[in-house]
C-alpha cells in the first residue's frame, strides 16, 4: 500500500506543478497579447479578418500579418514591427483610414434595432420600433451596419 502512496502522491505533486508552471506561462503570453491588443485601434470592425482586435494581437502572436489593420494605418504597423519584428507583411498596401461614415435614412428607418446590435462602437443610438440615429463623431466607418439592415436605410457619407 505504500508504493502505491507514494506513487499516487509523486503524481499530485506532478499535476500540481504543472498547474503552476500554465498559469505562468499563460499569463506572460496574456500580458503580450494586451501590450499588442493595446497598439491596435480597438475599433473592433473585423476588416483585418479577425472578429476584433483581440482575436487579431492573439493571431499576432502566433505569426500573422502585421499589415492587416486598416483602421490603424501605417502608424500601427510600424508598432507592431517593433513588438514583432519577425511576423511578416502581406505586401499590400495598407488602405487609407476610413473617411467615411454611416448616416441613417430616418424616412425609412424601421426600428428594427439590427444596426445598433451589430455596430461595434456604439455609434448607433435608438431604442426597438423607433428611428435610429447614428453618433457621427463615434462612427469608424467600418460598415458593419450595413449588411444587417433590412430596408437598406443606411449610407456611407463623407463626415
Amino acid at each position: 500500500m505504500t508504493d502505491v502512496g507514494l506513487l499516487l502522491g509523486l503524481v499530485l505533486l506532478v499535476c500540481a506543478l504543472l498547474a503552476i508552471a500554465q498559469r505562468r506561462l499563460a499569463t506572460g503570453d496574456d500580458a503580450f497579447v494586451q501590450a499588442i491588443e493595446a497598439a491596435l485601434p480597438k475599433t473592433q470592425c473585423a476588416q483585418c479578418g479577425y472578429p476584433g482586435c483581440r482575436p487579431y494581437a492573439q493571431a499576432l502572436v502566433e505569426g500573422a500579418a502585421i499589415d492587416l489593420c486598416p483602421p490603424g494605418g501605417e502608424a500601427t504597423v510600424q508598432h507592431l514591427e517593433a513588438l514583432l519584428p519577425n511576423n511578416p507583411r502581406t505586401g499590400a498596401a495598407l488602405a487609407e483610414p476610413a473617411v467615411l461614415v454611416a448616416r441613417i435614412d430616418e424616412s425609412r428607418c424601421i426600428g428594427c434595432y439590427l444596426c445598433i446590435e451589430a455596430c461595434p462602437v456604439d455609434a448607433i443610438v435608438g431604442a426597438p420600433k423607433h428611428m435610429h440615429t447614428v453618433l457621427r463623431e463615434a462612427c469608424t466607418g467600418c460598415e458593419l451596419c450595413l449588411p444587417p439592415c433590412p430596408v437598406d436605410c443606411i449610407v456611407m457619407e463623407r463626415p
